[in-house]
């Protein structure tokens, strides 16, 4: 049976006592349309701090367009949120990847950089005192939510913080970050971010001519 994980999350927090202060909640985001909607909507429960660790992006050009549409969309939506860990480490993504270059997206190759990113979402909540954290890679339809929660849960372990789980798409989600994109004119890629996923994407533009 598979689990409902935006079932297991909308649990979650309301168990959350509200009383004193919202809990931190430290959000990776891989860029601005997949955070749009999941800044809405943890924004109603969580203070929240952006960490835009993504060593995957091709080429720094690329990854310097996307941090800096993150940045835009926060302060248009009107928050007043931290974006931190922008350095563009790309040989950290290539060591985590080698020796499955050529499997294609969605393999394994994908899973070890879930794991990368969200390794450094773990380290960094706990090295800064966050109550949670959790990533906006679960809103897209290309990724793999249970892996995604199945890698969170194990940071968890690792680390002794908390991990939110998610699975963004659910609810209309995934529409509604669609509908945010246009609304604040965000660039949205054409591929995930890597080198790899980038030529397989022109590899399929080329053989559908």
């Amino acid at each position: 049976m598979k689990e409902n994980y935006h079932k297991i999350m909308l649990e979650e927090i309301s168990k959350i006592n509200y009383e004193n202060k919202r809990p931190r909640l430290l959000l990776h985001s891989c860029c601005a349309p997949c955070s749009s909607y999941v800044l809405k909507f943890l924004s109603q429960y969580f203070h929240i701090e952006v960490l835009f660790f993504n060593p995957n992006i091709y080429p720094e050009s690329e990854y310097i367009r996307r941090l800096e549409e993150q940045i835009r969309l926060i302060k248009e939506m009107g928050f007043y949120y931290n974006v931190v860990g922008t350095e563009h480490e790309s040989q950290l993504f290539y060591d985590a990847v080698k020796g499955y270059e050529k499997m294609g997206e969605g393999s394994e190759r994908c899973y070890h950089c879930y794991e990368l990113r969200l390794d450094r979402a773990a380290e960094y909540a706990k090295a800064n005192d966050f109550d949670y954290f959790t990533t906006t890679l679960t809103i897209s339809p290309m990724k793999n939510a249970a892996k995604l929660n199945e890698i969170g849960l194990e940071l968890e372990n690792k680390y002794n913080v908390k991990f939110l789980n998610s699975d963004f798409k659910k609810n209309n989600g995934y529409k509604c970050s669609v509908d945010l994109s246009k609304e604040y004119s965000l660039y949205r890629q054409s591929y995930c971010g890597c080198i790899f996923s980038q030529l397989e994407y022109m590899d399929r533009i080329k053989n559908s001519q």
